[in-house]
């Protein structure tokens, strides 16, 4: 599945496709407003993308010191203030092909 199908599912279905990795749920999740239950899954994700996506989801909640660290633990740099979260997430969901 693509980032823009992805993308597509989660603003429009009211549940995710059956065939997603954890890691492509915990993006359906964050895009679909559920911020909660994608911090959840994401805990149970301890690879570098994992902690990349729970960086994503810290910056998306504001909590930028947080987020700083989950960087880290992925091995990125955090992004520029001109990097939205919308370019993120989809420089995340690209990366899982």
């Amino acid at each position: 599945m693509t980032a823009v199908e992805l993308a597509q599912s989660a603003l429009n279905d009211s549940s995710p496709p059956a065939d997603l990795s954890p890691a492509q749920l915990a993006l359906w999740l964050a895009k679909a407003g559920r911020w909660e239950d994608s911090h959840d899954l994401i805990n149970e994700i301890p690879d570098p993308t994992g902690a990349w996506i729970h960086a994503y989801l810290h910056r998306d909640e504001g909590d930028l010191g947080n987020a700083s660290y989950w960087y880290h633990r992925a091995g990125k740099d955090t992004p520029s203030t001109s990097v939205t979260l919308d370019d993120e997430w989809h420089q995340i969901a690209n990366s899982l092909k």
